[in-house]
């Protein structure tokens, strides 16, 4: 206790301390942490250490990227703090399936990544980055920072002594488990009425459904989506049945990345990690996030390649911030559909946004979809639309998706339309999702 409550204040005081006059004095500051960090992990980290080689450190951006396979794949050296991968994977199966998060292995919190991507990942936190991790979310994400009383409600597949971490003096704070049936969570959450609700957008959606029902009546000071891909639908419901924005914790295995400023914009967490670009497609400004995340010692995250796709704000933020900011986190690289093109058969890439878009475009009556694309030519969509609603949806959708397959000369692939069926539990929800592979 004495450590974490060290640790925020001085987290509280080192964010006043930095107030960088402009990015280039960001930039340099980074890169003075980062050379001091890499020297650290190279001495700690047996496989670091031979991946690196030679490199100096203040030529870190020379060292190979890596993925999350290749993490898992050296996971016993590459940690530094000797767990062994299989060890850690025992702990937190034994965790998942008891629902019972509290243990530690000589000090280390240890966790599941949720699989989204088809495997799943391990992450590995120590009581210092912990705390450090409670300060950082505390004074980014609550309305009143640190210090002001708030009674928050995190709706996980998952709890972890990391999230419990934040239960500390004016916090109070109740996991609300995802397995539990959706009664029950509505329930307890109208019994301890919260300040603060952290949940996926699926869940978050499901308790508006629940609040215009009457079926709950308490209301929130703060929203707070994670876990999931907020879609443009999504968010639009939430805000207007609660009547408030819905803000962002950009968080996964791999760090607390981002979160929203008062305007509602995305900024990453450029104080903490430092986040390389690789364009997909500049003019859009979608890119690949690759991280090295220059506070954390246990399990380095250093030129880390993730998975997602996040498009870049075309203009400053009015808040001012320094920070870069995110349009949109849109997806996964995974879910990039593909058809081929009319005249040469080669593939034509779709992103997520194409078919976000094309939904919403084709009706407001649609309440949920989820497009998933079976094979190069065959594409499933499911929706439901509003109660009373007489339009013919699967017209109307099969009109949008063909003005865009036209738009980029693809062929057309079959339409199978099917009923949409979904609820929050171990599964994230996926608005769009391609199921075969390249």
């Amino acid at each position: 206790m004495r450590r974490l409550l060290r640790t925020l204040r001085y987290y509280g005081l080192t964010r006043r301390r930095h107030r960088w006059k402009n990015r280039e004095a960001l930039e340099l500051w980074q890169e003075k942490r980062i050379r001091h960090h890499v020297e650290q992990i190279r001495q700690a980290s047996p496989y670091y250490r031979d991946l690196w080689a030679n490199i100096p450190a203040a030529e870190w951006h020379r060292f190979p990227i890596i993925e999350k396979q290749l993490m898992m794949d050296n996971f016993d050296t590459l940690n530094t703090v000797g767990i062994t991968k299989d060890i850690a994977f025992t702990e937190a199966y034994e965790a998942e399936n008891s629902r019972h998060f509290k243990p530690t292995l000589h000090g280390i919190t240890v966790g599941l990544s949720s699989g989204t991507s088809g495997s799943r990942g391990i992450f590995l936190v120590s009581e210092e980055e912990q705390a450090a991790w409670t300060g950082t979310v505390l004074a980014k994400l609550l309305p009143g920072g640190l210090w002001q009383r708030a009674k928050i409600a995190f709706f996980l597949r998952a709890n972890s002594n990391l999230y419990e971490s934040v239960r500390q003096g004016r916090l109070q704070f109740q996991y609300f488990d995802l397995l539990e049936p959706v009664v029950q969570l509505v329930d307890r959450l109208e019994q301890y009425s919260p300040d603060i609700w952290i949940a996926p957008p699926s869940m978050l959606r499901l308790l508006a459904e629940a609040y215009l029902s009457g079926s709950l009546s308490v209301q929130p000071r703060r929203l707070i989506s994670v876990a999931e891909v907020l879609d443009p639908l999504d968010r639009e419901h939430i805000e207007r049945t609660f009547g408030q924005k819905v803000h962002q914790a950009y968080q996964c295995t791999e760090g607390f990345l981002g979160y929203t400023c008062e305007y509602g914009t995305l900024h990453l967490n450029e104080d903490i990690v430092h986040i390389e670009k690789e364009y997909l497609d500049r003019e859009s400004r979608r890119f690949v996030p690759v991280v090295t995340d220059f506070s954390r010692k246990v399990q380095p995250i250093i030129r880390y390649r993730l998975n997602d796709i996040l498009t870049e704000l075309a203009t400053p933020c009015p808040c001012g911030s320094l920070f870069t900011g995110i349009e949109r986190i849109e997806g996964r690289c995974d879910d990039i559909l593909y058809l081929p093109h009319l005249e040469n058969g080669q593939l034509v890439t779709l992103f997520p946004d194409f078919i976000t878009r094309a939904v919403m475009a084709a009706s407001p009556e649609i309440e949920h979809y989820r497009v998933i694309q079976r094979s190069p030519l065959d594409l499933e969509i499911s929706y439901r639309s509003r109660e009373g609603s007489t339009e013919d949806i699967e017209s109307l959708l099969t009109r949008e998706f063909s003005r865009l397959f036209t738009r980029l000369c693809c062929i057309p692939p079959q339409l199978q339309f099917t009923e949409y069926s979904f609820s929050p539990g171990p599964v994230k929800l996926r608005r769009v999702e391609r199921s075969w592979k390249l």
